[in-house]
């Protein structure tokens, strides 16, 4: 028989809800060389990375992190889209490709040669140019195509230019040469693609690292995570990058 206090303090857990699973991820605010960053650290062995693009109870873009489900813990733009946001390249999303490999050069910044593909799986993420990705052909659960890349080999994109005056909001995701840890860094005042290459390769060491996005690129920390919480406003999104329980 359940007494009377043990089912008073069951009926207020089920009335609170179960609490979000702990997080190994974590965010923080850093300046470095002059320019402010947040800058998320994400195990990739234990906590779960993948992407969102469409709601499958009304096949539409998700769009805001609003929409997300609760169990989101961080979210940032996960690539370049068309206006009706679909993805401009490459995209993969629970093993289904619903946009092909885009090889070649282009206009803008996705197709600044070499760009890359976040290649994601259970436990593992890499950062592969896109060339490379070509010939390799990895299985991916998720993935997504932009440009450029910042960091390829542990050297900065040959087009970066110290003294360029090309300063926007960017983010973008590196890999740790191990293969163990997965940066995801939003830049909190306009930079160029020097500086935001130089924060990954020469502060956290990554020795591969893409560009996501530019000028609307916005932050999601959920209140439970270090360094939240945080929700950046701005106009709907296509792909999304996120860290879930």
């Amino acid at each position: 028989m359940i007494s009377r206090i043990s089912a008073t303090a069951l009926l207020c857990a089920l009335w609170m809800g179960v609490p979000h699973a702990a997080s190994a991820a974590e965010c923080a605010a850093e300046r470095v060389d002059g320019n402010r960053y947040t800058i998320c650290r994400v195990d990739v062995a234990t906590d779960t990375v993948r992407l969102f693009l469409n709601d499958p109870e009304t096949a539409q873009p998700y769009g805001s992190f609003s929409a997300l489900p609760d169990t989101v813990q961080i979210a940032m733009n996960g690539g370049m889209y068309h206006e009706d946001r679909r993805p401009v390249g490459h995209y993969v999303e629970d093993g289904d490709t619903v946009m092909r490999v885009i090889p070649n050069a282009g206009p803008g910044n996705f197709g600044l040669l070499p760009n890359g593909v976040l290649c994601l799986n259970d436990g593992s993420a890499r950062v592969v140019e896109t060339l490379r990705y070509v010939e390799e052909a990895p299985a991916c659960r998720y993935a997504t195509q932009s440009g450029p890349m910042l960091v390829i080999d542990g050297e900065l994109h040959p087009r970066f230019l110290p003294d360029s005056d090309s300063r926007k909001r960017r983010n973008g995701v590196g890999m740790s040469p191990d293969g163990a840890t997965l940066w995801m860094a939003i830049t909190d005042n306009a930079v160029t693609f020097h500086a935001f290459g130089s924060l990954f390769r020469d502060h956290l060491g990554a020795d591969q690292a893409l560009f996501l996005d530019g000028s609307i690129s916005r932050l999601y920390i959920r209140d439970d995570v270090a360094g939240g919480p945080r929700l950046d406003g701005g106009p709907r999104m296509g792909p999304i990058l996120a860290v879930t329980d």
